[in-house]
């Protein structure tokens, strides 16, 4: 059974001021990063900055004192997705002029109308759950509750998100060979 304890002084042990200028810096990045992914015209500028907006909040993670978030988040979304998304832009044929389209107003207005109704709907779950304050009671080791998790209440969401991966993956796959194959042909 894991022993369990009050944190009384956290593992970080930087000042308020300093953790709050570390946020603050980390914000920026993340606000900056994620603005550069969305506006900037190069695919290839726009996934790296996504794999620094990443790393930003992996290191939001270490500074919550939550490692192991901290390093999933580092393994899985900056060593794994990000990695992928760069592999599928070098896969994609550079020499196909792809042209740009404008969406209709009517697009843009429906767009708009649902980003609201998502929002509003959004800040009313917000602002009407009753938000439960968590206790100060932390397991030594948390990794074999979330392990136990994982693979008990949560197996079948488990293995649909794997099973989702892998399709991709071997769809990915299909369309990069026949993409080459037809590039043979020609």
């Amino acid at each position: 059974m894991a022993k369990t304890f009050i944190v009384r002084n956290p593992v970080m042990t930087l000042s308020e001021t300093t953790q709050t200028l570390i946020t603050t810096i980390l914000d920026f990045l993340i606000l900056g990063g994620a603005l550069g992914v969305i506006l900037l015209p190069s695919i290839v500028y726009a996934a790296f900055l996504l794999g620094a907006v990443l790393s930003s909040v992996a290191f939001l993670y270490v500074l919550l004192n939550a490692d192991f978030l901290a390093a999933a988040q580092l393994l899985i979304y900056v060593g794994a997705i990000n990695i992928l998304i760069l592999f599928a832009i070098m896969l994609v044929n550079p020499q196909k002029d792809f042209q740009a389209t404008r969406p209709s107003e009517w697009s843009q207005y429906g767009a708009a109308g649902i980003s609201v109704l998502l929002g509003t709907a959004v800040s009313q779950v917000i602002f009407q759950t009753p938000w439960v304050t968590p206790s100060l009671r932390i397991e030594a080791n948390p990794l074999p509750i979330l392990g136990g998790h994982l693979f008990s209440d949560f197996l079948l969401p488990f293995e649909l998100i794997s099973v989702l991966l892998l399709v991709a993956l071997i769809g990915a796959i299909v369309l990069a060979r026949r993409e080459t194959s037809m590039g043979d042909t020609q």
